[in-house]
């Protein structure tokens, strides 16, 4: 397990059902003392990373017998707290989660499915905090309590002494590495699996809540990949399929990008260089694509750079100031004299960053663009914040003439 894994998951042991226990069913169950050890099981939804089942390492007790387990058999508690001081807010839960469905894996483990989807409470692993405008990733410790005995394929009642949490598995996040840069920005690698010769690369530039906050030693070079699919989707097969097979690289801010846009280019640059030059990357297909601040840096990254990218793809950017009054981030001289190849995307009820402000005004100059405009995100028939149009591009959904937004970023080579 990574360092920063077992910095942020907490090892917790907690008392089971042991015989003797006036729980009806349990006391005439044999024991064991061994600990049994369980992973948090995580998947990155739409709005974010949430605990989808906890698997128990319970296959060196013996063949379990799948009829014994019902969703009653183990209770499940969590809670979770902040890593760092939050000023007050609470962003933390602490509540019983439910179980929906108890099986046993191939392996013969038991594995407790449960209830998690968009918008639910108690399942995520992040937290906001406000004055911080930045996610961490929360404190989780898990508590199990059996509640009646397993029984072995023999017809031996198993009831378990004690529980120990372990890591936090994510199989789609964890598929990227960890690297820092020379210069001491962090970032995410993931390197495919699939394709031939030279591959391309895709830079995903995270949102403003995904940066560190160093005021507090948070940098975890993790928010970037567990608060939306924006770096994964371009992992999935899906994509790695039209890509031909390509590596997806994940920088992660010491800030925030619209901080401080001109000094972080060339830490970002840096990065891709880093890639180049350690991975069999084509040069001419090198792609950008990021979101809300990611959006800004995206757009800033093809007027520093304007030699470096095959094609951009701004989300919900930021070009205009801040607020009234302020220069524009980046300067309409700027924004026409782009001539990298881009597809703006953004959502008109957008009420964090003003679509016509930005999305719209940067298509009206950058020359030959494309822009995507949805009415609201929605997705699976869930409805997101209309800030959140990243989830389209994610899952490919904007298109142009017939032609898809990866597919057209695949075919795009400078």
């Amino acid at each position: 397990m990574d360092k920063v894994l077992s910095r942020r998951v907490a090892l917790v042991t907690a008392a089971g059902v042991t015989a003797g226990l006036a729980v009806p069913g349990v006391a005439a169950a044999s024991s064991t003392d061994a600990s049994v050890g369980f992973t948090l099981d995580a998947e990155t939804l739409d709005g974010g990373e949430q605990v989808t089942s906890l698997t128990l390492d319970t296959s060196r007790l013996g063949p379990i017998d799948p009829a014994s387990l019902t969703t009653g058999t183990f209770g499940v508690h969590v809670e979770a707290t902040s890593p760092i001081d939050t000023g007050g807010q609470d962003i933390g839960y602490a509540l019983d989660r439910s179980v929906t469905a108890a099986r046993l894996d191939r392996r013969g483990n038991i594995v407790l499915e449960l209830s998690h989807g968009e918008g639910q409470t108690g399942g995520g692993t992040l937290g906001y905090i406000n004055s911080k405008g930045r996610n961490v990733r929360l404190d989780l410790v898990y508590t199990l309590t059996q509640n009646a005995p397993v029984r072995t394929r023999r017809g031996r009642p198993v009831s378990i002494g004690r529980f120990a949490q372990r890591g936090l598995v994510n199989p789609e996040v964890d598929a990227f590495t960890y690297h820092a840069s020379r210069s001491g920005m962090k970032y995410r690698l993931y390197s495919p699996t699939s394709g031939h010769g030279r591959r391309p690369l895709i830079v995903w530039l995270h949102g403003g809540g995904e940066g560190a906050s160093l005021p507090d030693g948070y940098y975890d070079n993790e928010t970037t990949l567990r608060a939306n699919r924006g770096a994964l989707g371009f992992a999935t097969r899906e994509a790695q399929g039209i890509f031909d097979g390509a590596y997806v690289v994940a920088p992660q801010s010491t800030s925030a990008w619209m901080d401080d846009g001109p000094r972080f280019a060339p830490l970002i640059h840096e990065i891709i260089r880093d890639v180049l030059r350690t991975r069999p990357v084509d040069p001419g297909r090198v792609y950008v694509a990021g979101c809300s601040n990611g959006g800004y840096m995206s757009v800033k990254m093809t007027t520093v750079y304007p030699a470096t990218f095959a094609a951009s793809v701004p989300i919900c950017g930021v070009v205009a100031g801040r607020k009234a009054g302020d220069p524009p981030l980046v300067p309409d001289a700027e924004l026409a004299a782009i001539r990298t190849p881009t597809w703006l995307v953004a959502s008109l009820d957008d009420d964090t960053v003003d679509p016509r402000a930005n999305t719209v005004h940067a298509h009206e100059l950058i020359p030959r663009s494309e822009v995507t405009l949805y009415d609201h995100v929605v997705w699976n028939g869930h409805q997101f914040p209309g800030h959140w149009s990243w989830i389209y591009v994610a899952r490919n959904d904007p298109s142009v003439r017939g032609t898809h937004v990866w597919q057209w970023m695949a075919r795009k080579h400078r």
